[in-house]
């Protein structure tokens, strides 16, 4: 990313250069013609002088300098520099025509525009396998994220069933990608690549950049979990661990694992979600949420270490509980705006 960058700002810059040189020698040329003609002749003539002289069309002299001394001389000097300069420009604009998409420029740096005002978002660094599942679930479910990925042809295949998502092409690991990113106002951070040992890295470096910031990284082996861990991971997951659970579980109890696949990928988008209850709300009633309620239905409480089940309608909230809520996303969004306003 930072290189085809440079690039396109080496060819911008050598395009206006080029043309300011251009520009020069048109208005050195009339200058200069208007001075040999002794005011003679105007602004215009010498202008259409310069031009005709740098543009070898040859029409004659329409300044006649052949009576002042190194008259000649000077549309020499001007004709030389000013095709020289004429193809300086000719070859840059080429460069820049063929080095650069104006429309993918374009759509490129509005999307980072974008990207810049976004706040409470979450980054998926690796769309692979399991990033794209991410980063599905996280468009279905009404949360904004941007994607990281180095491979762009990676990136392309994931645009073509999604062509809004927005995207930084880079390195997850390095710093100024995650920055791009917005990792200093984002939400959360998946740190979902093919490797563990970048999967640390990230984890680190997201960590270092924004402390408050919840990461979730992808472990292979889970040996290396706890180092992750140590990274600034808050959650580790193995697939590989979480698959062969998922395997017996499937065995052994199949209609609460099709109950828990219809919560986590329902085409109808219905979700297990949680909601904090802020501060705000300490020693209010469960039973003040009931105009949200008809959008979803409260499974669980998580009071400290605590849970309690089918909470009943006079249950007092405390500072921190944790909703466990079965709810669509515009369920969830209705609720958390009703606890906001309440707060």
């Amino acid at each position: 990313m930072k290189q085809a960058a440079r690039q396109e700002l080496k060819v911008i810059r050598n395009l206006r250069i080029s043309l300011i040189l251009l520009v020069v020698v048109f208005i050195v040329g009339t200058v200069g013609y208007r001075i040999l003609g002794e005011h003679l002749y105007t602004w215009q003539d010498c202008f259409y002088m310069t031009f005709i002289t740098i543009a070898s069309i040859g029409y004659g002299e329409i300044v006649d300098v052949t009576h002042y001394e190194y008259g000649r001389m000077f549309t020499v000097l001007i004709g030389i520099s000013g095709i020289g300069v004429l193809g300086f420009v000719l070859s840059t604009v080429t460069t820049f025509m063929l080095e650069s998409d104006l429309n993918v420029s374009w759509r490129r740096n509005k999307m980072y525009k974008r990207i810049e005002q976004l706040k409470d978002h979450y980054i998926v660094c690796g769309v692979g396998l399991v990033g794209s599942n991410v980063s599905n679930d996280l468009n279905i479910t009404g949360r904004t994220c941007v994607i990281i990925e180095s491979d762009m042809s990676s990136i392309n295949r994931y645009l073509e069933s999604n062509p809004e998502q927005l995207y930084v092409s880079g390195d997850a690991t390095d710093n100024d990608v995650l920055l791009a990113a917005g990792v200093m106002r984002a939400k959360g951070l998946f740190a979902v690549a093919h490797d563990d040992s970048a999967n640390l890295v990230i984890s680190l470096s997201a960590k270092q950049l924004n402390p408050a910031l919840r990461v979730v990284a992808r472990c292979h082996n889970v040996k290396n979990a706890e180092k992750t861990r140590r990274a600034g991971a808050d959650e580790i997951v193995s697939p590989d661990f979480s698959g062969g659970l998922r395997l017996v579980s499937a065995m052994v109890r199949p209609s609460v694992m099709n109950f828990l696949d219809e919560m986590v990928k329902s085409d109808s988008n219905l979700r297990m979600e949680e909601v904090v209850i802020p501060s705000g709300m300490h020693h209010k009633p469960l039973s003040a949420l009931s105009h949200a309620k008809q959008d979803c239905v409260v499974l669980a409480v998580r009071s400290q270490a605590e849970w309690k089940f089918n909470p009943p309608s006079s249950y007092i909230f405390q500072s921190n509980d944790v909703l466990m809520v079965m709810t669509t996303p515009s369920g969830r969004m209705c609720l958390e705006k009703l606890i906001q306003g309440m707060n």
